[in-house]
């Protein structure tokens, strides 16, 4: 195996969920297991929702997680620059090329022209996704409008044939391409969209496996066709359970704190009783071993063929349980 090559890759734009912190544990365990490089890559492009406080309070619950990482925008790293705001002019060349060769359109649809669309597939029982419509436009017309002005975003278009993901923790997932709409890639802000940007990014930065929740495979085949489109080898994927409540529901505020920056407040949970604790959230160690164990610990075990395909269900009366078991080896 090439040089193991893993990112975290949070979006500033609120608190750092207990959900994030476990995917960027994960990550963490599955370089440092294969002696590989975990690289922090901030996901800004929300400009209106995103916020340098957010950024820096996501870096401050890592590091109290006792999460370092070896390429980041406060460290370096030859695949900078690590902030997506930074690297907007890659994107929108990339754009222009896949333009340039039939890969992409644009479209000049209006938020109330796609939602009657998406109103008329639901009524026709068909599932609401792009008609495709401005595909169709003539190259003068185009061009017409966009000298005079008229807003428009790119959509890629996408492959109509199978895709297939060979998934590290759930196996061999196939898409039909043509069950996919033609997605954006800029929109007419020109800011470029999550699965473009995270896909090019992923590349360039030679990312070789994408841990994540499994809330993100249904981007998965769209990313890896944008990846085929501009000539590079998508990375590998592993999609990893969420995280449910004890009564099996997705983790919310309901069921107690969900944020690192609120089980931080709580002065008596040791960071190595949440780390330990979280790694076992859809992760099982060989059997036999002691469940309590430290980083060090954790990250010679880790596998992801160990990695449970069922949702996690967290136990706050279990996680005392392990925050107990460090605080009896605390030092005074």
């Amino acid at each position: 195996m090439s040089e193991v090559r893993v990112r975290f890759a949070p979006s500033p734009t609120g608190s750092l969920h207990i959900g994030n912190a476990r995917t960027a544990l994960f990550n963490w365990l599955f370089a440092r297991r294969h002696g590989g490089r975990l690289v922090l890559r901030i996901e800004d492009t929300d400009q209106e929702r995103s916020r340098p406080e957010f950024e820096a309070a996501i870096v401050e619950d890592l590091k109290w997680l006792g999460l370092q990482w070896d390429e980041g925008p406060d460290v370096g790293g030859r695949a900078g620059p690590y902030r997506q705001s930074e690297r907007l002019a890659s994107y929108r060349t990339a754009v222009e090329r896949l333009l340039e060769e039939g890969k992409a359109y644009y479209c000049f649809c209006s938020p109330a022209a796609l939602e009657a669309q998406r109103r008329e597939r639901l009524a026709r029982g068909l599932p609401p996704r792009y008609d495709g419509r401005c595909r169709a436009l003539a190259s003068q017309e185009v061009a017409g409008r966009l000298r005079s002005g008229e807003a428009a975003a790119v959509r890629f278009v996408m492959l109509q044939d199978r895709i297939q993901v060979h998934d590290l923790v759930k196996g061999d997932v196939e898409f039909l391409g043509s069950d996919l709409d033609d997605f954006v890639i800029l929109r007419a802000d020109r800011a470029p969209s999550y699965n473009f940007a995270a896909a090019m990014d992923d590349c360039r930065m030679e990312i070789t496996h994408v841990v994540r929740g499994d809330d993100h495979l249904t981007n998965t085949p769209r990313q890896m066709a944008v990846a085929w489109a501009l000539g590079w080898e998508p990375p590998r994927f592993a999609h990893v359970p969420l995280i449910h409540g004890v009564d099996g529901t997705p983790l919310s505020k309901r069921h107690g704190a969900v944020t690192l920056a609120e089980h931080r407040a709580a002065a008596s949970l040791l960071p190595e009783g949440l780390v330990n604790y979280l790694a076992l959230l859809g992760w099982s160690p060989p059997s036999g071993m002691d469940e309590v164990m430290d980083l060090q610990n954790l990250s010679r075990h880790f596998a992801l063929d160990r990695v449970s395909r069922s949702p996690a269900r967290f136990d706050a009366e279990r996680l005392a349980w392990f925050n107990r078991q460090h605080l009896r080896r605390a030092s005074v």
